[in-house]
C-alpha cells in the first residue's frame, strides 16, 4: 500500500502517489467551487431579507464541510493528487473570498476585515503557483485553524442574528483576521525554505 504523505511538512512532486485524477475528493473539491456563483448570486440578490440569508448561509455551511470531507477521504483512500493538494485552497478561498466581498458590499462587514483576508490569501496563492515546479505546500494545522475561524465568523455574519448574539461577530472576526496574517507570515517561512531546498 502506498503510503500517504505527510501533511506536517513540505510535499515534493515525487512523494505524491500516482493516482487518478478523477476520484471522489476531487470531485467535492470541483462541487464546492460549482457553489461559488449560486452562493454569490443569492447572497447579492436576496441577502437583504431573513430567508436570502438563511440560504446563503445554508450553502456556506454546506460547502464547508465538503472541505471537510474531502480532505479526509484523500489521506485515508490514499487518493491525494496534484491536483487536489493545489485546487483544494484555491476552493476554499473562492468561497471564503465571494462571501466577504458580498458581505461588504452589503455592509454587514467591515471592508478593512475583507482587504486584509483577501490581500493575504491572494499573496499565498501566488507564491503557491510561483513555487509549483519546485514543489507544493500543504495546508498545515495552522492553516485550517484559520480557516475554521474565517468559516465561523463568515458564518455568523451570513446568519441574520438577532441582539445579544451580533456582539459574536466582531470578536469572531478579528480572530480570523488575525490568524490569516500569521499563517501568511508561516506560508511565507515554508516558501522561503522550499525554494530554498530547490536551489
Amino acid at each position: 500500500m502506498t503510503a500517504v504523505p505527510s501533511f506536517d511538512r513540505v510535499v515534493l512532486p515525487q512523494d505524491l502517489p500516482a493516482v487518478p485524477v478523477l476520484n471522489l475528493p476531487n470531485a467535492l473539491t470541483v462541487g464546492r467551487l460549482l457553489v461559488v456563483p449560486f452562493f454569490a448570486l443569492v447572497l447579492l440578490l436576496d441577502g437583504t431579507t431573513t430567508s436570502g440569508r438563511l440560504l446563503a448561509a445554508a450553502l456556506f455551511v454546506a460547502a464547508c464541510l465538503t472541505d471537510v470531507v474531502d480532505g479526509r477521504l484523500a489521506r485515508a483512500r490514499g487518493q491525494v493528487t496534484d491536483f487536489g493538494v493545489m485546487a483544494d485552497p484555491i476552493a476554499d478561498k473562492a468561497l471564503v473570498g465571494t462571501a466577504l466581498v458580498g458581505l461588504s458590499l452589503l455592509g454587514t462587514l467591515p471592508w478593512w476585515a475583507t482587504a486584509v483576508i483577501l490581500g493575504r490569501e491572494v499573496a499565498v496563492t501566488v507564491m503557491r503557483s510561483l513555487l509549483a515546479r519546485h514543489g507544493m505546500i500543504p495546508a498545515s494545522r495552522g492553516g485550517k485553524l484559520k480557516c475554521l475561524s474565517q468559516n465561523v465568523a463568515v458564518t455568523l455574519y451570513l446568519l441574520p442574528l438577532a441582539a445579544p448574539f451580533t456582539a459574536l461577530r466582531l470578536p469572531a472576526l478579528v480572530v480570523a483576521v488575525v490568524a490569516t496574517v500569521l499563517t501568511g507570515l508561516d506560508y511565507a517561512r515554508q516558501g522561503a525554505r522550499l525554494h530554498a531546498a530547490s536551489r
